[in-house]
């Protein structure tokens, strides 16, 4: 039976202060990076501040399903990481507490904020986002707020073009004022200089009062009917005068039905009407098409279609030479058939590019309409799938706080972007099916997700630094390095006799294996690939002086210790052969870039491995003497 206990509640508590906080800066985060994609085209034009919240508080509904999923996995990772951080996690499984176990008052939330972003998106999301559209093609559309500038033409205002030499901030005067207008022609500009002028706007803001001193009004007076080359203009000479200009600065909101085909305002049952809608035209439009192309090429002249299929089958049967005919007409048959038959091939191509026009466009939108379909499924799963990677991530790496957790939240998800915006585009352009590019981030996220869950619930180590460094040093061949330190406390002192004899023996084992495998000289390549003899001397030598270091590790003597660290760790197998099966290594020198890589390695094997057998016996060598000396008596403390 179901009960909560204090255990989940005190977790529950964790992780929603944590959830709230991560959430806002996730979801201001996103917000930021979603502004910068149209701040070019909304910058300059003069936007109240009632606009502007409006275009936030839309921008920050329609965010909010993207922003769970990262709050959840932030928040999953601090809580856990803390957890760990602070020992609690291990008091909590010494308690018999499985980790799963403590997961399942987060998973009972998590699940209930997966359903919550169903539900936004189904309900509240549609809204905004056609709020949103609305609002941004409105402000795009909104004339540019007039600041004129200096020194250079202003094409601001519709039709005309204006030059300002220099302008005073504080009463609003231009100087030395230039202004190019054009209405229907390049004949009809007129051409406006003045020495100073003022502009204003109407009550309405529908037009621009110029207000014009001392200057010049060129024009041109030529008419359409007007065919001569010379054109008439006239010319005005003012003192003051002034001039009404179109331009539109209010704010105008776009009419709603122009976005009727935009997938993400819709809730999944308006996407399946709407698909059903589609399909059912654009087959009716594609059937209209196919009887199209019958009738042109068996029905032109309403004939049936059992008279033309006959009429078909005799023309194929009599053996009719097409260039035979035409070589017997005359050349003017010959050119006016040519030219009929190249407008009736290029009417018969533009029209299968409009058809395909029509057709390919409806194909977007129905993919455009399931994508979005499959998106609100996708995006709420990624709540439960993130939890399982941040929580079982924080319980390996136990560290709170934000430094690692933001690190690693911030990887995932790269992967996750990088996998959805590649399905997305894939998917929108019908490469890939629907189904495949929408699921695709989630199809590479769920493996990781059960990998890490495993590992964090049976207190495997993954993020063993270390453990990955050794593993690759050794994979590369890069020499690791031996560090024996003296110990405070000894509870056993070595036995330097057997130690001595130990070593004494080993010297001699390594000048007998050195001069038997002659490791100075290249490896034959019969015996290393194809006849193989199993060698086990070098693991057994080296196993025996690895106990012996162990035992002599004991020892307080300090010149003991230090040449403890000058034993080499030594590879034991590498210098003999790749794989232990007989076909791996026949495979391996047959192909030959690969037969000839392991073989080279193995040579530069052998020939560390005679370095090191010579430094193990210098080593033993300072060893034994000093083991010798420290029981004649000789040494001093």
């Amino acid at each position: 039976m179901f009960r909560i206990k204090k255990l989940d509640i005190f977790i529950a508590k964790q992780f929603l202060l944590l959830f709230v906080a991560t959430f806002f800066v996730c979801l201001f985060v996103l917000m930021m990076q979603f502004l910068w994609r149209y701040i070019d085209e909304l910058i300059g034009k003069g936007l109240s501040m009632e606009v502007m919240a409006q275009f936030f508080w839309y921008m920050m509904l329609m965010l909010v399903p993207q922003a769970l999923p990262l709050a959840i996995l932030l928040s999953s990772l601090i809580t856990f990481g803390n957890l760990g951080e602070s020992s609690e996690l291990t008091a909590i499984k010494a308690a018999g507490i499985s980790l799963m176990r403590a997961f399942r008052s987060l998973i009972f939330l998590t699940v209930c904020i997966m359903l919550g972003s169903m539900y936004f998106q189904n309900v509240v999301g549609p809204n905004a986002n056609m709020s949103f559209a609305q609002l941004l093609i409105s402000m795009k559309q909104k004339s540019p707020e007039l600041e004129i500038p200096e020194g250079i033409f202003y094409d601001g205002i519709p039709q005309t073009s204006l030059y300002v030499q220099k302008k005073d901030p504080q009463t609003g005067m231009l100087y030395g004022m230039m202004i190019f207008r054009q209405t229907e022609s390049f004949e009809d500009a007129a051409i406006i200089l003045a020495d100073s002028g003022m502009m204003q706007s109407t009550a309405e803001k529908k037009h621009l009062l110029l207000t014009l001193h001392s200057g010049e009004w060129f024009e041109n007076m030529r008419g359409q009917d007007v065919a001569s080359a010379n054109v008439p203009y006239r010319r005005e000479t003012f003192a003051k005068k002034r001039i009404l200009l179109d331009f539109d600065a209010d704010f105008n909101l776009t009419d709603a039905g122009l976005l009727s085909n935009n997938a993400k305002a819709k809730s999944l049952e308006q996407i399946r009407l709407d698909i059903d809608s589609m399909n059912h035209e654009y087959d009716s439009i594609g059937r209209v098409f196919y009887r199209d192309v019958m009738a042109f090429y068996f029905c032109r002249d309403s004939i049936s279609k059992s008279d033309s299929l006959r009429a078909t089958k005799m023309a194929a049967t009599r053996a009719v030479n097409v260039d035979t005919v035409f070589n017997r007409l005359a050349p003017e048959q010959k050119q006016r058939s040519m030219t009929s038959a190249l407008s009736r091939v290029n009417r018969s191509v533009a029209d299968q590019e409009y058809k395909e026009l029509i057709t390919s466009e409806g194909d977007r939108l129905i993919r455009q309409h399931r994508i979005e379909a499959l998106n609100k499924y996708t995006l709420a799963l990624q709540c439960l799938l993130f939890f399982f990677i941040g929580a079982p991530l924080g319980a390996i790496i136990r560290k709170g706080g934000l430094g690692i957790p933001v690190i690693i939240s911030v990887l995932v998800f790269i992967i996750y972007y990088i996998f959805d915006n590649t399905g997305y585009r894939m998917a929108r352009g019908g490469m890939w099916a629907v189904w495949f590019g929408k699921s695709l981030p989630t199809a590479v996220l769920t493996p990781l997700a059960v990998f890490f869950t495993y590992k964090a619930n049976n207190d495997s180590v993954v993020f063993n630094i270390d453990l990955y460094r050794t593993f690759f040093m050794r994979l590369f061949g890069l020499r690791l390095k031996r560090y024996v330190a003296g110990k405070e406390v000894i509870i056993q002192d070595p036995d330097y006799t057997t130690d001595r004899l130990r070593l004494m023996t080993i010297n001699e084992e390594i000048t007998a294996y050195a001069h038997e495998h002659k490791l100075m000289r290249m490896p034959n390549v019969v015996k290393v690939f194809f006849r193989y003899e199993d060698d086990r001397e070098m693991e057994r030598i080296v196993e025996v002086l690895e106990n012996t270091i162990d035992d002599l590790q004991n020892t307080r003597d300090k010149k003991i210790i230090t040449e403890l660290n000058n034993y080499p760790i030594v590879s034991t197998r590498a210098h003999t052969r790749v794989f232990n099966r007989r076909w791996l290594n026949i495979l391996s020198a047959v192909i030959v870039p690969i037969g000839i890589i392991i073989y080279l390695r193995m040579w530069r094997f052998r020939l560390r491995l005679y370095r090191d057998l010579k430094t193990i016996k210098h080593t033993n060598t300072e060893i034994i003497g000093r083991i010798e000396e420290m029981q004649s008596g000789k040494t001093t403390k």
